[in-house]
Order: structure tokens, then C-alpha cells, then sequence
């Protein structure tokens, strides 16, 4: 049995060591405090056992490191951490031999002194949210902070600095062969597509993006899907993909049903490369090194929501979900093969299933997907090739997330290809597994759903008004222009829609919706004198310049925490003095050193 470990801090060396006995396995890694877990996942202590020492350093504190190991390119460690318990010194049994009451004995607890406790309720406070650094995806990789420590794992087999050698990219388009190839595109496919750029990344690369409709750059009452790839740029398998896939589209339309319903019904927008630095350094994070899938606004992490720190590729994102009006989207990544859906974190950051209030219309979406796909749904690891996100592992500041809150855009995050950066000869393979679970996942969004139309009963012209549904707490807006509105539901379900506007009496009706999608227009009465309507709004309610700020707020806690830890710190301090001003005339001369 061949294991291989990896480290969450590839650039702190770790020690593997082979025992006599074929199946067992001696883990020692020698890794800043802060970051020590030792557990192992159910799978493989099945087939191994495993313990982890570590020195105590300076520090009385107890953190955590964290393990991952992986067979071939198949994880089978992975675990969300154990806290033991204060009396106990071993977090699993030690080998023979291994010395009682040694500094090394796993998470082994010392007595705290009352200021350093003071000073781990404050960092408990904000334990309860993930740091800002692994929200940005480690900017300050020699501190150790990395997102793990707030959830599981990154998208499978997280590595920093992975060895992608020169030869791996062969056969890749760079970046700027890329845009060559998005440019042609739009010369040769100019009656159905149209090339524009959202921004430029760091380095200023632009990010260019191509918009696939038999009316580019028109406004319609359709749905609009937008893909996304390369968001980390260790990633490269989806922005090889989606050009294979717009290619397919533009010459199979009018040619190919699936082709000729997409391109006439909807605007797909496609984004290549979100991470074009990344791409060209080799790594996940961008020039920056960090995390783009990292560094949107969180509803459990309101310090994400600070605009200084944010991207340049991630501002652009989220100024083009303002702009366009989506109805769904997908990210693709590599690492595993598995449709991904939220919530990405849960409220106490544990891995645990953390549905988001339309859970089942997303569940029906990556299945969508996973069936469509030449074996997705065949996972072992993951029921039907679908996966919560936060079960999987927690993750915070994801784009799919904030696309959710923010824009009404229903977005999966596909993970598309078992290795990250596969052979550039296995690309065509990938792009035809993955071609109808992409074509299927966008026709989706008018073969299902509730679709339609909110007009003024007074005046008869189209407004933007609000569309929820009974049960499910959230709501999508209509476009501006033309009224029009496009609600992702799971089929075979009594739902009752509710149309409303400020201004406006709102309107309710129940509807059964089958497996075919279904129309339903609505008319909306004034609700008070002539003159008493309210100003329209934007298309998306998000305010992307402040940041954004998430629905159910948390910063209140975080200032009620903060308000009784500096209680607590200035009673101990008060305290302090009292006991040093008491003691003050039986204070002796200093004695001389003691050796301890």
C-alpha cells in the first residue's frame, strides 16, 4: 500500500516513516503551534493507525495541526478536528514505548495563566469566525493560517506551491494564446456572440468574457447562465473546457435541438479565466496569492466584508453580477469529481450538512449535472455526485455563496476533473465527459422553473418586482427592463408564489409544477393614491462598492463578544492593581535567583 501525505504548510518539512509492519504508518510533522489536529478519517484508521507528536515551543496553548493523506490521488484522511478533553494528554492510543508525561505526548493541555486566559476568550471570539487571513486564502503563508483551519479541506488537495512543471503545461493555452482564441471566437461566431472584457486582474491581464445569444449584447426577457473557470490558477482544466464548449455552440447551432434552444432562449455568458495570474505562476492564489474562492463577503464572516482587502478579479465579479441580471451560474474547479452546492460554511463552523432555503431546487440542479455526466454520479465517495458544501468541508467568503445572496443567481461549483492539472492529451476526454452535464445544466433553466412576467395593473408596463415563495426564505428580483423573472424550482412540487413591489398590492397564487417549466404572469394593483409608488430599483439589490453586506447579519455578536472580553480584561486589570497596591509595603528586597 503506497500512502502519501501532504501537507497543509507545504513549505514546512514533515517526517514520513515506514514501520516493520507493512500496515502502519509513523506521522511526525514538525509545524508552528497553531497549526496541530491529529484525527484520522473513519476510512483510514479502517486500514492503518496514525499519531502525531509536536514540541510545545514557548507557548501554554492548545491549536491544532492538520493531517491529509491520499492513496494515488484519492484522499482517505480527512477529518474535521476533535477537541479533547482538559484531564486527558492523548488524543489517540501512543505506540509502545512512547514516554508517559513526555512535552511530546499528543495534545497534551497545560494550566493557563488568568491573563492568557482572557486573552483566548478574546481569540475565541473570533474563533467562532474564520480569520481574515484564510478568508483571502493565506496571505501570509509563513504564519500558518490557511482555510483548513476553519473547515475541512480546499477544494480536493489543497497545496499552496503544488510542483507543476514545465512539461505539465504543454499543450495549455497561456494567457495570451487564450485571448487570442476569445477574440477569433468573436470574429468567427459574430452572429451569435459578442466579446467584452469585466475588468483586469492584477497584473492586468483583462478578463475577458464571451456572451452566447442569437441577440448578443441585447437586452431580453430570457435567462442569463454564465460559467466561470480557472478560479484558481492551479486549476486550468475549465478554461480549456468552456472554449471547447462555445466553440460546440456556435457550430451546432441551428444544427443540434440542445444547441439551437440554448442560443435562442437564453444569454450564456462565459468567463474563462478568473485567475489568469495564477494560471501563469503555476499556483491557486493570484499575484497576490490569494484565494479568490476566499475573498467574497461571507453571511458568517462580516470581516470579509472590507473593501480595502478585496481583489481586483473579485471586485469584477461582483460589479458584473450588478450589471447582469443572472438566473444561475457554475464555477468549475479540479480535484474531484463532484457538483458542489450550498451553503459552503455553516453558522459554528463544523462540518455538517448546512442547507441554503432553496436546497432543493439545488440538490435537482447538481443532479442535473452529476446524471448528465459520463460517471459523476457514479461516486463512491460522494451519494449521486452531489455534496453539501459544508459537509464536505466548510469553506468561507466563496463566490457561489455570495452569488446566491446577492445576485438571486443559483451557482454550483463543479469540480470537473480528478487531478488538477491533467495531461493537456486527457483534455478532449474531459471536455466530452463533462459536455452534456453542461449543456443540460444550462437548458435547466427554461425547461424548469417558474417563469414570467410583473406588470403595473395602472399603467400596464413591466416593473421590477420581488418574487418569493411560501416556505422558502429568499427572493429573486425581476429585471428592470422588461419585468421578467426566472425562479429555479425542483419539479413534482405544489409551491405558492408570491409577486410583490413596493407600492404595490402584492399577489399570491398556487401552482403545481410538473416537470415541464411554467408561465405565470402577474398584475400588480396600486396600493395606495396616485403618486404614492416608490422609486424603482436596481436589478440586484447587492451594493457592491460598500462590500455587500450579507443578510442575517453577525457583526452584532462580534461587538457583544468584544464588549465583554474588555470588561473582563478591565476588571482583571482593576484587580491586578488592587493585589499589587495591598502586597506593596510587605514587599522585601528582591531575594536572590532561584533555579526552576
Amino acid at each position: 500500500m503506497e500512502l502519501r501525505v501532504i501537507s497543509t504548510i507545504p513549505t514546512v518539512p514533515y517526517i514520513f516513516e515506514y514501520g516493520d509492519d507493512s500496515h502502519r504508518a509513523l506521522l511526525k510533522y514538525r509545524l508552528p503551534l497553531r497549526e496541530i489536529i491529529v484525527d484520522f478519517y473513519n476510512e483510514l484508521k479502517s486500514i492503518t493507525s496514525g499519531y502525531a507528536t509536536f514540541d510545545y515551543e514557548d507557548s501554554e496553548q492548545m491549536f491544532e495541526i492538520t493531517i491529509q493523506a491520499a492513496i494515488g490521488s484519492k484522499v482517505i484522511a480527512r477529518e474535521t478536528p476533535v477537541r479533547v478533553k482538559p484531564e486527558s494528554s492523548r488524543c489517540h492510543s501512543p505506540p509502545p514505548g512512547w514516554p508517559h508525561g513526555s512535552r511530546d505526548a499528543p495534545m497534551a493541555i497545560r494550566r493557563l495563566h488568568p491573563l492568557s486566559f482572557l486573552l483566548l476568550l478574546l481569540l475565541r471570539a473570533f474563533a467562532s469566525l474564520p480569520t481574515q487571513a484564510a478568508a483571502r486564502g493565506g496571505a501570509d503563508r509563513s504564519s500558518g493560517i490557511d482555510d483548513e483551519k476553519h473547515g475541512s479541506f480546499s477544494r480536493n488537495l489543497l497545496e499552496d506551491k503544488p510542483e507543476i512543471m514545465e512539461e505539465m503545461t504543454h499543450g495549455y493555452m497561456s494567457n495570451s494564446e487564450l485571448e487570442i482564441a476569445v477574440q477569433d471566437f468573436g470574429s468567427r461566431c459574430a452572429n451569435v456572440s459578442r466579446v467584452y472584457s469585466i475588468g483586469k486582474s492584477v497584473n492586468g491581464s483583462p478578463l475577458w468574457v464571451i456572451e452566447i445569444s442569437d441577440k448578443p449584447g441585447q437586452k431580453e426577457a430570457e435567462p442569463a447562465f454564465k460559467f466561470i473557470g480557472n478560479v484558481h490558477g492551479d486549476e486550468p482544466v475549465g478554461r480549456e473546457v468552456l472554449m471547447q464548449l462555445a466553440y460546440w455552440l456556435c457550430d451546432n447551432y441551428l444544427k443540434d435541438p440542445l444547441a439551437t434552444l440554448i442560443v435562442e432562449n437564453t444569454h450564456l455568458h462565459i468567463l474563462p479565466a478568473m485567475n489568469p495570474d495564477g494560471f501563469a505562476l503555476r499556483r491557486r492564489g493570484n499575484a497576490n496569492n490569494v484565494d479568490l474562492n476566499r475573498d467574497f463577503p461571507d453571511q458568517f464572516f462580516p470581516i470579509n466584508d472590507e473593501i480595502n482587502y478585496r481583489q481586483p478579479e473579485t471586485r469584477a465579479i461582483m460589479n458584473w453580477i450588478k450589471q447582469e441580471h443572472f438566473t444561475a451560474s457554475a464555477s468549475l474547479h479540479g480535484g474531484a469529481l463532484v457538483a458542489n452546492y450550498p451553503w459552503d460554511g455553516s453558522r459554528n463552523k463544523r462540518k455538517e450538512y448546512y442547507g441554503c432555503p432553496d436546497d432543493k431546487a439545488f440538490r435537482y440542479m447538481a443532479s442535473v449535472y452529476s446524471e448528465s455526466h459520463y460517471n459523476m454520479s457514479l461516486s463512491k465517495e460522494f451519494r449521486g455526485g452531489i455534496t453539501n458544501g459544508a459537509l464536505w468541508y466548510p469553506i468561507y467568503g466563496g463566490m457561489q455563496d455570495w452569488n446566491y445572496i446577492h445576485g438571486g443567481c443559483f451557482e454550483l461549483t463543479l469540480e470537473i476533473s480528478d487531478v488538477k492539472w491533467p495531461k493537456a492529451s486527457e483534455l478532449l476526454l474531459i471536455w466530452k465527459q463533462n459536455k452534456m452535464s453542461m449543456l443540460n445544466l444550462v437548458a435547466s433553466m427554461v425547461k424548469t422553473g417558474v417563469h414570467g412576467r410583473i406588470f403595473a395593473a395602472d399603467s400596464g408596463h413591466p416593473i421590477p418586482g420581488s418574487l418569493m415563495v411560501k416556505g422558502i426564505d429568499s427572493k429573486i428580483n425581476a429585471s428592470r427592463t422588461f419585468g421578467d423573472y426566472h425562479r429555479m424550482l425542483a419539479p413534482g412540487e405544489s409551491y405558492e408564489v408570491v409577486a410583490s413591489m413596493e407600492g404595490f398590492t402584492p399577489k399570491r397564487t398556487r401552482i403545481m409544477l410538473e416537470r415541464e417549466a411554467m408561465n405565470l404572469d402577474f398584475i400588480l394593483d396600486p396600493d395606495g393614491a396616485v403618486g404614492q409608488t416608490k422609486p424603482v430599483r436596481d436589478d440586484c439589490s447587492c451594493r457592491c462598492d460598500d462590500g455587500g453586506k450579507p443578510f442575517l447579519i453577525r457583526e452584532a455578536y462580534v461587538w457583544l463578544y468584544l464588549l465583554a472580553l474588555f470588561f473582563l480584561l478591565a476588571l482583571y486589570i482593576l484587580f491586578r492593581r488592587r493585589i499589587a497596591s495591598r502586597l506593596a509595603p510587605h514587599r522585601h528586597p528582591p531575594k536572590r535567583p532561584v533555579a526552576v
